[in-house]
């Protein structure tokens, strides 16, 4: 499993926006993630960034959420993601792609209200009832209070606010690449050094596991593989699926968040890392169940 471990990691630390958080952050705790992964049997994820101009979400998020979706499905948990009316039809788009919402159990998308993000997340817990707690890529509140963007613009207008899932007592794994996503307060110090208006954009709120990557997706690729070692059987997605998820995401409205196009593109990278990242975790997680036979 360590080898496996390194090599995730070699995998997502591509790192084409060099934001100046992943360079400065010590080693994730894999095996605790690996450990919540599989004891957990109702699991919320929560995804969604909003691109200012655009009124849209970003292709980065929804993608590798579904993905992971789709694997924690294949392990036969529960699964809902949440997320807000400028990610809802991306993620729903995504999610029929590889068919999670006719599958059992279902993967359901709940979308939070822009304005009343505390009282629908309230609803989601009583509804949900998770033992887990994923972000992936998810505004999250600076120390004023306010959402960022990587500018050190203010976004509250365009986010739900779903940190008080955070609140909630439930273990949480974060996955963010700048700081200003939700549950990367593990690293504020960090971030407030090293990250461009890291002062100001860098999110409070911490979580029990942080995991950064070059681009957020990247996780829910390598979380899908982390979940394929512990259950010893192939839960990714393929390099065809993630091709159709990519296009299904952008042909629903997502935009590069970088770019502010939308494309086929994630963060500025041509393709989100098909090729670059989610191929050379998908060798790694077949290397170990090969080595498990």
């Amino acid at each position: 499993m360590k080898m496996l471990h390194q090599r995730l990691l070699e995998a997502v630390s591509l790192d084409p926006g060099k934001r100046g958080l992943l360079e400065n952050i010590p080693a994730p705790d894999l095996n605790k993630a690996a450990e919540l992964l599989e004891n957990a049997q109702r699991i919320v994820l929560v995804t969604g960034f909003p691109i200012t101009g655009m009124d849209i979400g970003e292709t980065d998020g929804p993608i590798g959420t579904v993905s992971l979706a789709s694997a924690l499905q294949k392990a036969g948990k529960q699964v809902w993601i949440a997320t807000d009316v400028l990610s809802d039809q991306m993620t729903a788009a995504c999610c029929d792609v590889l068919n999670l919402r006719g599958q059992m159990p279902p993967v359901f998308v709940a979308t939070i209200d822009l304005k009343e993000g505390k009282a629908g997340c309230d609803a989601l817990l009583e509804l949900a009832k998770p033992d887990l707690i994923i972000t992936l890529e998810r505004p999250g509140k600076g120390r004023d209070g306010h959402f960022h963007n990587m500018r050190g613009q203010f976004i509250d207008h365009m986010a739900a606010d779903t940190d008080s899932l955070l609140e909630a007592g439930i273990p949480v794994i974060s996955i963010g690449d700048g700081g200003n996503e939700l549950g990367m307060g593990n690293y504020f110090g960090i971030i407030e050094q090293f990250v461009n208006h890291g002062a100001l954009i860098a999110a409070e709120k911490c979580c029990t596991v942080p995991l950064a990557a070059g681009i957020s997706n990247f996780w829910g690729w390598g979380l899908s593989a982390l979940l394929s070692a512990l259950y010893k059987k192939d839960l990714m997605t393929t390099a065809f699926e993630e091709e159709a998820l990519l296009e299904a995401c952008v042909k629903a409205g997502g935009v590069d968040g970088v770019l502010k196009e939308a494309i086929l593109s994630v963060d500025g990278l041509a393709g989100g890392g098909i090729k670059e990242v989610h191929a050379p975790i998908r060798a790694a997680m077949e290397d170990f169940l090969n080595r498990c036979k």
